[in-house]
């Protein structure tokens, strides 16, 4: 007998094909948003309406920064190969990491790390305190943003539509009071940024921690189609190329 290969997912017949259990033509086509089906993807279980506005408020929150290396890459790619879009969409999509895109991830963990160690009721003040002096010198995740130095705008509006759903919980509530103390320990205040603080929602929306950089990519995805639409509509990446080429100057190489 071969071997049965299971899978709560996707699967076909010569006839009909099957997502998450549903038929996919009838029951999801036309049916199920996105979001609404990235989300039952991952959990497995269908989200609630307020789940459902949270986690796309994220997926919008994420989309498009402008021209960050992300979008440049990927439009330097297009310019040197045109004939692959998928090519200039994984350049990207590479370049998620510790400082664009994977500071979600990177925050989730590190407010889980904490929150997995307390039990309720919590005093969040004075565990952020604590959790703050002992990371010494080290990074905050989430804490500082190069441009919006005054106050993220994403992060106040993220807040008020989990608390708007009901759907503040232990991440965010440590992730705010983080915010509120930390100019104690650092000398200095900085703002929560929006990366992080999607970090901090996807967490307590219960999402794997593993895949919250995956969430993040997710939503690039979409900003980085949109400046491949618009390097169509209006090119750039040739202006980029030679503005570098025709600035290079060459040196003796470093002893």
């Amino acid at each position: 007998m071969a071997d049965a290969y299971e899978t709560a997912l996707g699967a076909s017949t010569p006839d009909t094909i099957t997502l998450l259990g549903q038929d996919l033509a009838n029951d999801v086509m036309g049916n199920v948003g996105f979001g609404e089906l990235a989300f039952w993807l991952a959990t497995q279980r269908l989200p609630t309406t307020g789940e459902t506005r949270l986690f796309e408020a994220v997926l919008a929150a994420l989309a498009d920064h402008g021209f960050t290396p992300t979008a440049i890459v990927t439009r330097l790619t297009y310019l040197s190969a045109p004939d692959s879009v998928q090519g200039a969409l994984a350049a990207g999509l590479l370049g998620g990491g510790s400082r664009f895109l994977g500071v979600t991830e990177d925050c989730g963990r590190f407010l889980h790390d904490v929150v997995s160690t307390v039990e309720p009721p919590v005093d969040w003040d004075e565990l952020a305190l604590k959790t703050l002096q002992s990371q010494g010198k080290a990074r905050i995740p989430g804490l500082g943003h190069h441009v919006h130095k005054n106050g993220d705008p994403r992060t106040p509006r993220l807040f008020q539509i989990a608390e708007e759903e009901g759907l503040t919980g232990p991440h965010l509530e440590l992730f705010k009071a983080i915010g509120r103390v930390h100019p104690q320990v650092l000398g200095k205040t900085l703002p929560l940024n929006g990366a992080g603080t999607c970090g901090a929602v996807l967490a307590d929306l219960g999402l794997p921690l593993e895949l919250l950089r995956g969430f993040a990519l997710l939503a690039r995805t979409a900003g980085l189609i949109g400046q491949l639409a618009e390097e169509l509509r209006n090119p750039v990446a040739n202006q980029i190329f030679l503005s570098v080429d025709s600035n290079t100057r060459s040196v003796a190489p470093e002893e």
